[in-house]
């Protein structure tokens, strides 16, 4: 007897050892914070919102998105670095806080600090500048710059995009005369004069390109956009292939179960009618890549952009 209940006894603490208490306990008990470390109204806002509703539809647990800009997005993600791993803090980062941030030690995390959930969204990024502007394209805008001055609105020195167009201005001869980062390079920033070329995404200039008042020079992506099929990529016109991407990530050390039904919440919220308008009025590419496949791409991206850092560091 004595042997029996010490079998037992050994028993139920392996099991205690191999399963914590959150993953033991229905996920979530408590409110979960999706936060998105820019203004509101980019696609990672909008989809992030449609995820946060879902969850909250899925599990009966209020499930909300809070914008914490600042920092070129550091801010945010500071504060999901710093949160418990329990998957009630979920950040929704785009790649460079991942990539670029972390090889310029520019950040306080490393590249261990979060663990993916999946990536979900390739932006439509792209170069713009006012309807009117007399050029069309990246080679008419060196030829213009050379003898007019031309301000450039970013995101930020340590963004991704701003690194991308910064050496495709080198490789181009394009000169800008001036630069500023913004937390949002939307219409205004074009029409209020703030910036004579922006980089931004499609979401963002979505009423100025409608009306004529913006138009494409280039896009970051991987093929060309549905909203400018005749518009070249960065790669096509300066040969830099890296793209922008947005993903799900949580802190070190959250349950596997956890970040399973945050995919799974994830997928089924990424699949509704409302997010395939989306991607067709924006020429955003939403879909879903699993935690293992997005460590490998991170991994790959982490390599293409030591040259940018290279770059920058000149």
């Amino acid at each position: 007897m004595k042997k029996v209940t010490k079998l037992l006894t050994s028993g139920l603490l392996m099991g205690a050892t191999l399963l914590s208490p959150l993953a033991m306990a229905e996920y979530p008990q408590r409110p979960v914070k999706f936060i998105v470390p820019w203004p509101p109204g980019d696609l990672e806002d909008v989809l992030t919102r449609i995820i946060a509703e879902e969850m909250t539809k899925e599990t009966g647990k209020p499930a909300t998105v809070v914008n914490k800009a600042g920092g070129g997005g550091v801010v945010g993600a500071t504060e999901v670095s710093m949160a418990k791993p329990d998957g009630l803090t979920i950040g929704s980062f785009v790649n460079d806080l991942l990539t670029i941030k972390v090889l310029t030690k520019s950040v306080p995390w490393n590249d261990d600090t979060f663990e993916p959930v999946g990536i979900f969204l390739d932006y439509p990024f792209v170069l713009a500048t006012k309807g009117d502007a007399p050029y069309n394209s990246m080679s008419e805008l060196a030829t213009y710059s050379q003898s007019h001055k031309v301000s450039l609105g970013h995101f930020g020195y340590q963004a991704g995009p701003t690194a991308m167009t910064f050496q495709a201005a080198d490789r181009l001869n394009i000169n800008f005369s001036s630069n500023a980062p913004f937390d949002a390079t939307d219409c205004s920033v074009l029409a209020n004069g703030d910036a004579d070329v922006i980089n931004t995404t499609t979401q963002l200039i979505l009423a100025c390109l409608k009306s004529g008042d913006a138009k494409i020079l280039t896009s970051f992506t991987s093929s060309r956009i549905t909203l400018a099929p005749d518009v070249p990529t960065l790669d096509e016109v300066a040969g830099i292939p890296l793209t922008t991407w947005n993903g799900l990530f949580v802190p070190k050390g959250t349950p596997e179960d956890i970040k399973q039904r945050i995919a799974e919440i994830a997928q089924k919220a990424l699949q509704s009618q409302q997010v395939k308008d989306i991607a067709a009025e924006t020429g955003a590419v939403v879909y879903w890549l699993g935690e293992e496949e997005s460590k490998k791409r991170i991994e790959e991206e982490t390599f293409l952009s030591q040259q940018l850092v290279k770059y920058l560091q000149q």
